[in-house]
């Protein structure tokens, strides 16, 4: 099981320039890190791609638009 910093997704979401549903960003997220794969910030680990999408967005880290998800460089910490 590989482990990924919740920001991989963040900078992959901003590679793509797409607005994700839901359910796309998270068949995206397992088709490119895999299926069994686990994510992790600076705070939690061990999260599903289900669960890392419910901590970014409580985090403002994604947002909502319309009915799509997005990202910014600017909530990508440095760190």
């Amino acid at each position: 099981m590989k482990e990924i910093h919740g920001h991989e997704v963040m900078r992959m979401m901003l590679k793509s320039k797409k607005i994700f549903s839901r359910l796309d960003l998270i068949k995206e997220i397992k088709q490119v890190f895999g299926a069994e794969s686990r994510f992790y910030t600076c705070s939690t680990n061990k999260m599903t791609a289900e669960e890392l999408l419910d901590f970014l967005e409580g985090k403002n880290k994604i947002t909502r638009l319309g009915n799509g998800l997005i990202t910014e460089q600017s909530k990508i910490c440095a760190h």
